[in-house]
C-alpha cells in the first residue's frame, strides 16, 4: 500500500486536532496573536489599498455573513475575509514567523474568523481552528525553503495553505476533504515580490486572496470537489515549482508533539520585519536618544545579505514603501528613537534631516550574520560621532521576537495604539477582554468587533 502522502498526512493532523490538544500556555499564544491581529485589521481601515478593496466588495453585494472589520459591515465570508487579510497587513504591523519567513495571521486568522462567524463557532473551537491553519502554514514555508522567497511572498503562497486548513477545521471536514482542500489551496497559491520595486499595491491583495482562496478550497471540497493529494511533494507539485532548496520533511517532523506557531514574532516596531534588528541595533547604540544629523559623522549598518537581496533596491519615495527601505528605517529610529506608525508618513519622507542623515548610513551585507538565517536575522551598527565617538549596537533577536517577547501590557498598548481614533477607550478594552477571554464565547458572531 502506498505511503499517505504529506497532505493527506497533514489533513489527518488537522481534522483530528481538538482543544483539549493544546497546552493553556498554547491557548494563551492563540489568544495574544489573535488581538494582535485584530488590532492591524482595525488599523488598515483608511489606507487607499483598503478603501479601494473595500469599494469594490460593496458593489459585489452577499449575504451578511460575516464581519468586514474595517467598516463593520458584512457581506459573505469569502470577501470578508478578503478585505479583513488585506486591511490586516497594511500597516506592517502583523505577526511574523520568523524561520518560515511568513505572516500567518493575515491569512489563516482572516480565513478562519470568517468561517467561524458564518458557521457560529465557539471561541474554543476558533482557538482549535487557528492553531490547525498556522501549523499547516508555518510548515509548509519551513519545508518549501528560503529560495522559494527570492520570487515568492510566502504569506500569499503558504498562507493560502493555512487558510485552507483553518477553514477545513472550522466546517469539520474530515481527512479525505481536507486533503482536497489542500490540493485545491496548493493549486491557487501565488503572489510575486515584483510590487516591490514598483510600488505597487499587490501587497494587500496577497493576504486577502490567500484568505479567501482557502475558503473556497474548504467550501468546494466540502461538497466532494477533489483536489491532487501529491500537490506539495508531486514531480509537478508546489515544492518542485517553487523552490530549489526544499526540504519536505519539514512539513511532518514532529507534527502533532512539536508546535511551530509557538515560535512566532508579535512586532513592535511599524516596518517590514527585515529592518527591526537594524532598528532595535540603532536604539540599542544610542540609548533610544533621538539624535540630530548634524551630530553624526557616518553610520556602518551590517545585516544578512538575505536583507538586502529583498530591499536593496526599494526606494522610500512614499510612506509605505519607506517601511521597506532599511536607511529610512534606520535614519528614523536615529532621529527620533522609535519607528511607529506616526513615523511613517508624507513629511516623514520628505524631513531633510532624515534625508541628511540616510546619505550618511552605508549597509553591508555581512555572511556571519546570515549563517543562521532564518533562524536568526541579525544587525549589527556602528554610529560614528562628529565628537570622535563610536556607539555600537548589536541585535540578533529584536523586541517581539520570542526569545524577546512583548509582555502583556505591551500588546495591551500596541492594541490601543492602532485602534486609536477608530475605536473608543471602552470598546478597545471590551475587545481586549473578551479575545483574552476567547474560550468562553460561545458564538463567535457575539464578539463586538463593530466599530462604535
Amino acid at each position: 500500500m502506498a505511503e499517505a502522502s504529506i497532505s493527506r498526512k497533514l489533513a489527518r493532523f488537522v481534522s483530528h486536532l481538538t482543544y483539549g490538544d493544546l497546552t493553556n500556555d498554547q491557548t494563551y499564544l492563540i489568544k495574544t496573536y489573535f488581538l494582535d491581529w485584530l488590532a492591524s485589521a482595525f488599523a488598515g481601515q483608511t489606507e487607499r489599498p483598503i478603501q479601494i478593496i473595500l469599494e469594490v466588495v460593496r458593489g459585489l453585494g452577499g449575504r451578511a455573513q460575516s464581519t468586514i472589520i474595517p467598516d463593520s459591515s458584512k457581506t459573505i465570508s469569502l470577501l470578508a475575509a478578503f478585505v479583513n487579510g488585506a486591511s490586516s497587513h497594511m500597516v506592517e504591523m502583523d505577526d511574523l514567523h520568523r524561520q518560515s519567513i511568513l505572516h500567518p495571521g493575515s491569512a489563516v486568522m482572516s480565513a478562519v474568523l470568517a468561517t467561524a462567524e458564518q458557521q457560529h463557532r465557539s471561541g474554543k473551537e476558533l482557538i482549535t481552528s487557528i492553531a490547525a491553519g498556522y501549523e499547516v502554514a508555518v510548515r509548509i514555508a519551513m519545508a518549501v525553503g528560503p529560495s522559494h522567497y527570492r520570487y515568492w511572498h510566502t504569506t500569499a503562497t503558504c498562507g493560502t495553505f493555512g487558510a485552507a486548513a483553518g477553514a477545513s477545521r472550522i466546517f469539520g471536514l474530515d481527512e479525505d476533504k481536507t486533503t482536497w482542500a489542500l490540493g485545491s489551496a496548493g493549486t491557487q497559491a501565488a503572489g510575486l515580490w515584483a510590487f516591490l520595486l514598483e510600488n505597487a499595491m499587490s501587497k494587500q491583495l496577497h493576504p486577502g486572496k490567500a484568505a479567501m482562496n482557502g475558503i473556497l478550497a474548504a467550501l468546494l471540497a466540502q461538497k466532494g470537489f477533489t483536489g491532487a493529494e501529491k500537490i506539495l511533494e508531486g514531480e509537478k507539485g508546489f515544492f518542485q515549482a517553487t523552490s530549489v532548496d526544499f526540504d519536505e520533511s519539514q512539513c511532518l517532523k514532529e507534527l502533532g508533539s512539536v508546535y511551530l506557531f509557538e515560535r512566532n514574532s508579535l512586532k513592535y516596531h511599524a516596518s517590514c520585519g527585515h529592518t527591526h534588528a537594524a532598528i532595535d541595533a540603532v536604539l540599542s547604540a544610542t540609548g533610544g536618544r533621538p539624535m540630530e544629523a548634524h551630530l553624526i559623522k557616518r553610520v556602518n549598518l551590517f545585516v544578512y545579505p538575505q536583507a538586502i537581496d529583498l530591499l536593496g533596491k526599494v526606494k522610500p519615495e512614499t510612506p509605505y514603501m519607506a517601511k521597506f527601505s532599511l536607511p529610512f528605517c534606520v535614519a528614523t529610529a536615529l532621529r527620533f528613537g522609535r519607528a511607529g506608525l506616526g513615523d511613517f508618513t508624507q513629511s516623514k519622507i520628505v524631513d531633510p534631516d532624515i534625508y541628511d542623515l540616510i546619505e550618511k548610513i552605508k549597509i553591508q551585507g555581512d555572511a556571519e550574520l546570515g549563517r543562521n538565517y532564518p533562524a536568526q536575522w541579525p544587525a549589527r551598527i556602528e554610529v560614528k560621532t562628529n565628537e570622535g565617538e563610536t556607539l555600537y549596537g548589536e541585535v540578533v533577536y529584536p523586541k517581539g521576537d520570542p526569545e524577546n517577547p512583548l509582555s502583556e501590557e505591551e500588546l495591551s498598548q500596541k492594541f490601543l495604539d492602532l485602534t486609536s481614533g477608530i475605536l473608543t477607550s471602552s470598546r478597545a478594552r471590551m475587545v481586549m477582554d473578551e479575545v483574552m477571554n476567547l474560550e468562553e464565547v460561545s458564538d463567535i458572531g457575539e464578539l463586538h468587533m463593530a466599530l462604535d
